[in-house]
């Protein structure tokens, strides 16, 4: 073993939330496929929608507003509806691909254009590598997989992640908590994890900090030093015969 490298230690991952779009279709620019909307300098302007939020347009009967339709453009005389910030005749109010009417269904937006739940899953949204269903909202992007983010779990004790740092075992995540627990080295001496990056010497079967390798009787450092054990201590050369261990 080399000083350093302890067997078994886990790598750290972080998790990143991404929005995924399939291939050939154009990808949106870097403001937009962030899953983290720019800070807002005052609390009256709303929060920015994940991409995949599921809508749905508000009905205004006719009034003397007279509001610019965001499809065509034109002064709006009669009901309307209110979707994205902007107003819109009834009937121009459609999906980009299928032409459905999204008056009274639900519709996801997705560069600049609306579409009704069905096309977006079917051309935009992602398949959760654990469920195998389409992502509509959030996706969190973990291990070149994407995921809803409540089935990116511990495999230990189930919870989701969030935006926690995980270990990975035999092709498994799991969380800090557990990982250690399960599978962490412990030194022999203070019984806390021998972490990455820490210095540890392996002696008598065990596994020991290097701060922690010590006489069991004068408590003098050891590291790189001959030495004695006794009931499975180590001991220096000037208490290698003590009796009271």
């Amino acid at each position: 073993f080399f000083p350093g490298f302890s067997p078994g230690l886990g790598i750290f991952f972080a998790l990143s939330y991404f929005h995924i779009l399939p291939r050939g279709v154009p990808v949106p620019s870097p403001a937009t496929i962030s899953a983290y909307p720019s800070p807002v300098p005052t609390s009256s302007q709303p929060p920015a929608l994940a991409r995949g939020t599921v809508q749905r347009a508000e009905r205004f009967p006719a009034s003397s507003r007279t509001p610019l339709c965001g499809h065509c453009n034109s002064i709006i005389r009669g009901p309307f509806l209110v979707a994205m910030g902007r107003s819109w005749h009834p009937e121009e109010f459609n999906c980009a691909y299928c032409k459905t009417s999204l008056a009274d269904m639900c519709f996801v937006e997705e560069q600049n254009s609306v579409y009704c739940e069905r096309c977006y899953e079917q051309f935009f949204a992602p398949t959760c590598a654990r469920c195998h269903t389409k992502i509509m909202g959030e996706v969190m992007h973990a291990l070149r997989q994407t995921w809803h983010t409540s089935c990116f779990v511990c495999a230990a004790c189930k919870k989701p992640f969030g935006n926690s740092l995980f270990h990975m075992e035999d092709g498994e995540p799991y969380c800090e908590k557990d990982y250690i627990a399960l599978f962490s080295t412990k030194c022999h001496g203070c019984d806390y994890p021998v972490e990455a990056g820490d210095k540890f010497i392996e002696a008598l079967g065990h596994t020991w900090h290097d701060t922690c390798f010590i006489c069991a009787v004068c408590h003098v450092n050891l590291e790189g030093q001959p030495f004695y054990s006794k009931k499975d201590k180590p001991l220096c050369k000037k208490h290698a015969h003590a009796i009271n261990v």
